[in-house]
């Protein structure tokens, strides 16, 4: 069995609603100035997603709702915990195979002052084929908008490539802008290698989470999430 026929077999498996590989060799820089440099080492990039559950993204309508709020985080921080599960198991099966791999978490991040991780698991699902990114800075899916979320698998294993790049489709859409509490979202158009403080003021986002701490709240937004009308159309 070829050994992306196996992985995704194992995806099936484990419910993963998302497995695709990206050629990420012409993006490193760009990679780069969102993240560490850990993909350098890498030519290719396995995009790993998970459909968040509707039922539990509709209940951001009423955050006023301690109990709608908790289910939602907690909902959230299974999902990434399975996403690092299965990252860690794919990263296992290529190793046995006789190749390089790294398993890149789904949540951590590397630097809190850039709010970034070592790899944007965003722009490896786009380059993967599995949507464009919004001007929330989420990766937006036709069917699913933004409620997916990714991790990554960095590889040297020669698994054939995604050459098919989605079209941005957010046009003059500004529901996230609107629903933005912060006012973190900018309202511009995603392209290509141009820095995400253009689209998202990222230092907003964490002042709004910081002053829900302090009045002993959750830090949970997800606003722009809710609002993209990609994210309703599936029931």
């Amino acid at each position: 069995m070829e050994l992306l026929e196996q992985i995704k077999q194992l995806a099936g498996f484990h419910a993963i609603d998302f497995i695709g590989v990206a050629g990420i060799a012409a993006y490193h820089d760009q990679i780069e100035a969102i993240g560490g440099t850990l993909s350098r080492d890498y030519p290719r990039a396995i995009a790993i997603g998970i459909v968040l559950q509707k039922s539990i993204v509709r209940l951001l309508n009423d955050r006023g709702t301690y109990e709608n709020v908790f289910q939602y985080q907690h909902h959230y921080d299974v999902t990434n915990a399975r996403l690092d599960h299965f990252a860690a198991i794919v990263s296992s099966v290529i190793q046995r195979g006789g190749y390089p791999t790294l398993p890149v978490p789904a949540a951590e991040r590397i630097d809190s002052e850039r709010v970034c991780a070592s790899v944007s698991h965003k722009i490896v699902a786009r380059l993967a084929g599995f949507g464009w990114i919004g001007k929330n800075c989420l990766l937006i899916n036709p069917d699913y908008g933004p409620g997916i979320r990714w991790t990554t698998v960095l590889t040297a294993a020669p698994l054939p490539e995604n050459l098919r790049v989605s079209e941005n489709r957010c046009g003059d859409c500004r529901q996230c802008v609107k629903a933005c509490p912060a006012q973190a979202i900018k309202g511009r158009n995603y392209y290509d290698g141009e820095p995400r403080d253009r689209r998202l003021d990222v230092s907003k986002c964490e002042a709004y989470f910081d002053a829900l701490e302090k009045a002993g709240k959750l830090r949970v937004c997800g606003m722009c999430l809710q609002a993209c009308p990609y994210g309703r159309k599936t029931p």
